[in-house]
C-alpha cells in the first residue's frame, strides 16, 4: 500500500491514507481507505452520534425483550396445553403417542422459560 496522508489542498486529512499516488486527491475521496471516521467529527457530532446508537439499542432491547416475554408465555402455554389437554378433556382433533405430547409439552416449557429469561437478562448486544 502507498503510504501517503490524503490532503485536501495542502490541509492534510487525519484518518484516511492513500492506496496509491494517483489516489491522494480531493477528488477521490470515495478511494481512500478510512481509519477512524470518528477522528474526523467534532465532539459535538460524536456526543450526538453516541448518544443516538445509544437511544437505538435501548429501544432494540426493550423491543426484543418484549418479544422474548411475549413468545415465552406463548410457549409456556402450548407446553401446559400439551402436557394436560387428556386430564382437562380437551380435544385436538387427532390421536397420537401420549409419549410424544408429553415430550413437546416439556421441549415447549422449556424453551418458553428460557425465552422469558433472555428477556429478563437483555444481554443483546454484549
Amino acid at each position: 500500500m502507498f503510504n501517503r496522508q490524503l490532503t485536501v489542498g495542502n490541509q492534510p486529512v487525519y484518518g484516511f491514507k492513500c492506496k496509491s499516488a494517483s489516489h491522494c486527491t480531493a477528488g477521490n475521496n470515495y478511494r481512500a481507505e478510512q481509519q477512524n471516521f470518528y477522528n474526523l467529527l467534532p465532539l459535538e457530532i460524536k456526543d450526538m452520534f453516541e448518544s443516538y446508537e445509544n437511544k437505538k439499542r435501548k429501544q432494540v432491547s426493550l423491543m426484543r425483550s418484549i418479544m422474548d416475554y411475549g413468545m415465552g408465555i406463548l410457549l409456556i402455554i402450548v407446553g401446559v396445553f400439551f402436557l394436560f389437554h387428556q386430564q382437562l378433556k380437551i380435544d385436538i382433533g387427532y390421536t397420537t403417542a401420549p409419549t410424544l405430547e408429553k415430550f413437546f409439552g416439556a421441549i415447549c416449557l422449556l424453551y418458553g422459560g428460557w425465552r422469558i429469561y433472555r428477556g429478563y437478562k437483555k444481554n443483546y448486544f454484549k
